[in-house]
């Protein structure tokens, strides 16, 4: 006797080509109600394939109301989700990971198909053509980004990138400068017009693209305080742009530290000074009232500031950093400027006061008390040049 389904489970019936064949009414990710088929070898095969999409379907999680390939929904992930709401630093790493490596790769595979076995492949045919690890890394993240919005849309119930291991990095990029290096450095760069550039990056820890966005009215000189609320990127066919921070924790109130309140005093008075010198030339937008201009008044570039300070630590003669791992020095610079620990916590944005005092702590060695007298002379050096 046939083996038969309960009254709305649907039916399986056999094909000339001897497969078993199920069918069932389920809703689409459009709403609509559609007929699905299933395929088995045997009755039992079809039989299970037709109750899992039957529990989905009572679940409330739709079928996909099309066959997307991997490239076409990436296509629409990056034109119609990430554009729109991402900034357009995060777009354009997207789209690149996308273009070069996701697409010719995997374009062509059906999206509800897609394996771990095919991405594993993959990832290992870039080891093979040797794409470096942290390029690999970037590849699989963006990967495994564009699959959980396909979740999240409905289109796919499970992300196959998660079950594929992260390629290793390594995490060696060299170490911050101790205390003698960055005093070295800030007095070699006492008479370059971007000085109290440097000054904040080394004490402050402030972000190149951040630090290029503080403005005058972020300034509170007389309660020692600051806000940074902005930032300059570049924007692909419009150019420099000033643009406001990513998240709320980025715009909290800093405490400032005498020493980076006289290194601004003294860039304000040069800014006045070149302001003057460059007369009807000068260019700043009502909204662009930035500390650290171009030398005609607008924005900085900042792969300009960082080839800039390139060529000021090799002037200086200490060691290669980048502006970058130069931040990281902050919290030597702090205790050695003899600042309070609780002002210390909210400039270096710790949740927890053993935070700090675990680096205040540290702050030792040889160069220790040859680094303090070169910063007693820098405070007491007057601006030159």
């Amino acid at each position: 006797m046939a083996k038969r389904r309960p009254n709305g489970g649907g039916t399986i019936t056999k094909r000339k080509d001897g497969r078993y064949q199920g069918a069932a009414y389920v809703t689409d990710t459009d709403g609509n109600r559609v007929r699905k088929y299933v395929y088995g070898a045997s009755w039992d095969e079809a039989n299970e394939k037709l109750g899992k999409l039957q529990d989905q379907e009572r679940n409330g999680v739709p079928v996909p109301s099309r066959a997307w390939s991997v490239g076409e929904w990436l296509d629409y992930w990056i034109t119609h989700i990430i554009r729109p709401n991402r900034e357009d630093n995060t777009y354009d790493k997207y789209e690149s990971k996308v273009r070069l490596y996701l697409r010719p790769h995997l374009g062509k595979k059906p999206l509800a198909r897609l394996s771990a076995a095919q991405v594993r492949a993959f990832m290992a045919t870039l080891s093979r053509q040797e794409v470096p690890p942290a390029t690999r890394f970037e590849v699989l993240r963006t990967l495994r980004n564009a699959l959980n919005r396909a979740i999240k849309e409905e289109i796919l119930t499970r992300n196959v990138a998660l079950l594929v291991d992260m390629p290793k990095v390594s995490k060696d990029k060299g170490s911050a400068w101790s205390a003698r290096e960055a005093i070295t450095f800030l007095r070699a760069t006492r008479a370059h017009r971007f000085y109290a550039a440097c000054v904040l990056v080394l004490v402050l820890g402030l972000r190149r693209s951040e630090l290029l966005g503080l403005r005058w009215q972020d300034i509170d000189f007389e309660n020692r305080h600051f806000t940074p609320v902005k930032q300059v990127q570049r924007k692909k066919g419009v150019g420099l742009v000033l643009k406001d921070l990513k998240t709320e924790s980025s715009q909290a109130v800093l405490p400032l530290p005498e020493f980076c309140v006289r290194a601004l005093e003294e860039r304000r008075e040069l800014q006045e000074l070149e302001r003057m010198i460059v007369g009807d030339a000068w260019h700043q937008e009502p909204d662009h009232d930035v500390i650290f201009s171009s030398e005609r008044g607008g924005l900085t570039d900042p792969v300009g500031f960082s080839r800039t300070f390139d060529r000021l630590v090799k002037r200086a003669g200490v060691r290669r950093i980048t502006v970058r791992l130069a931040r990281h020095t902050c919290g030597t610079l702090l205790a050695f400027l003899k600042v309070h620990p609780k002002v210390a916590q909210a400039i270096l944005r710790h949740s927890q006061i053993s935070m700090t005092m675990d680096v205040y702590t540290h702050v030792v060695g040889e160069d220790q008390r040859d680094a303090a007298e070169l910063l007693a002379e820098l405070l007491e050096d007057p601006l030159i040049g």
